[in-house]
């Protein structure tokens, strides 16, 4: 199963990219992420990841409750074309091909997380898209969207005479 979620960013691609680009730093930036902690560094400079991340369950009169999502990912980037690039290599999601794309668009930018998961049982694809995927990527998404938006209004703000 291929899926695609994407946002706009009113911030530069190169600033997008530099607050997404070291995932060690997820569990920091990223309220929804409680863990992004690299457990090997291979040859090639590309990292072996660790991933917690809460997914909210909508639970009548009931606030926050979260699911721990958990993922190993090798993940490296590629900062000649703003692309992220993540292999999923061990969970309930190995396998799973993961890749950011930040490009120019208009005044900022637009980011699109493609994935790419083709499980031996296929019906459980579109639950793990439906039920984790996406809505851990749209939080994602959403977060960098802000902290971007907010760095590239302060730098502005900062250059106004």
């Amino acid at each position: 199963m291929h899926s695609t979620i994407a946002i706009d960013v009113s911030a530069s691609p190169d600033l997008v990219f530099a607050l997404a680009r070291d995932v060690t730093r997820w569990e920091r930036l990223l309220p929804h992420y409680a863990r992004s902690r690299a457990v090997e560094t291979r040859a090639d400079g590309s990292l072996v990841v660790d991933f917690i991340a809460r997914r909210p369950l909508p639970l009548i009169g009931v606030t926050g409750v979260a699911l721990p999502v958990t993922w190993r990912a090798r993940t490296w980037n590629e900062p000649a074309t703003n692309i992220l690039r993540f292999v999923h290599v061990a969970g309930a999601t190995k396998g799973m091909d993961v890749s950011w794309h930040i490009q120019p668009a208009g005044d900022g930018c637009h980011v699109s997380i493609d994935h790419d998961f083709r499980p031996r049982i296929a019906p459980f694809a579109a639950f793990v898209d439906r039920a984790f995927t996406r809505p851990i990527a749209g939080r994602t998404l959403a977060t960098f969207k802000a902290l971007a938006e907010s760095l590239a209004a302060t730098t502005a703000a900062e250059h106004v005479p």
